[in-house]
């Protein structure tokens, strides 16, 4: 079955860098667009950023120039770099991928807090 795997959340300081993983599995996994989601406390989930089988890339305006999504489709991998974080980035990160008709399948999320 389906299985999206994030780690490397943690605590860091404004102006610190993370980088997240999504290990995925039971999938082809080149074959499809693979997407970051946060969540921060109180407010719906949103887009961060998209990769596509062909590795082109989009992102959403407030991460723009400090993130990068990036896949190693030997290890069936997705990866979120995140550079210059805010207290604002404070979220829980979630990895996405859409199969056909059966849906969307999202990984337990990995938190990431931004202190001032």
């Amino acid at each position: 079955q389906v299985q999206l795997v994030e780690s490397g959340g943690g605590l860091v300081q404004s102006g610190g860098s993370l980088r997240l993983s999504c290990a995925a599995s039971g999938f082809r996994f080149r074959w499809y667009k693979l997407s970051w989601y946060r969540q921060a406390p109180g407010k719906e989930r949103e887009l961060v950023a998209d990769i596509m089988p062909d590795g082109t890339t989009t992102y959403a305006d407030s991460v723009k120039g400090r993130f990068f999504i990036s896949r190693d489709n030997d290890k069936n991998t997705v990866y979120l770099q995140m550079n210059s974080l805010k207290p604002a980035d404070t979220a829980v990160y979630y990895c996405k991928v859409v199969i056909g008709v059966e849906g969307n399948y999202w990984g337990q999320g990995t938190q990431v807090t931004v202190t001032v």
